[in-house]
């Protein structure tokens, strides 16, 4: 009932628009070209050069304690981030295919925090969802719908939504950007103050 509450309030919180390319979902692309593969790591990073390095998980000064992990952009554009592995809903074909649920883990060589690295939305400021670890994998469903995640088009490029369809339920959708806190930590969240982040991904 604590997810369904929290998913409702997300609802009713924005004006979100739904995510409808109109197309069927296609294998996503890395930067060599290949397509990405559920269980492989990569790295998740900026398309926009300049402003920060890739997603990695950290804890924030804005959190007093060692978990949750959250999901942040390095501030340095050298430092890729941490890698990643995509699991959709349905990993028996192996690809990772746009428009489609996923879970998302990252691979953290060193941390305190015990929770599961999977991430997950976590209600943080009125009007910001950011992202953190402690999510849970596979089980879709309502109890887990703060779990799914999505990748979508963005003309030549990618970018990851909230936008989950693992459950016979209405849901709404937002693509996901960086929210630059009080502390200058980049997350990633799910906003109507933030534009959509582009990003590309790089075999580890």
């Amino acid at each position: 009932m604590k997810v369904l509450a929290i998913f409702c309030l997300i609802c009713f919180a924005f004006t979100f628009f739904i995510v409808t390319t109109g197309a069927a979902p296609e294998p996503v692309l890395d930067t060599s070209g290949q397509k990405l593969i559920t269980g492989v790591k990569y790295y998740i990073l900026p398309v926009t050069r300049g402003k920060g390095g890739g997603l990695t998980v950290a804890s924030t000064s804005a959190n007093n304690d060692t978990c949750p992990l959250f999901v942040v952009q390095e501030k340095l554009e050298v430092l890729k981030g941490t890698p990643v592995t995509f699991t959709p809903y349905n990993a028996k074909t192996g690809l990772i295919l746009t428009s489609t649920d996923l879970n998302i883990r990252s691979y953290v060589t060193s941390s305190t925090c015990a929770k599961p690295p999977v991430w997950k939305l976590l209600k943080v400021l009125t009007g910001v969802w950011f992202l953190s670890t402690g999510g849970i994998e596979g089980n879709p469903g309502i109890d887990t719908i703060v779990n799914w995640f999505k990748i979508e088009k963005a003309e030549k490029d990618y970018v990851l939504s909230f936008c989950p369809s693992v459950c016979k339920c209405q849901t709404l959708c937002r693509e996901l950007g960086i929210y630059v806190d009080d502390d200058g930590y980049k997350h990633l969240s799910l906003s109507d103050k933030v534009p959509s982040f582009r990003i590309m991904f790089k075999r580890a």
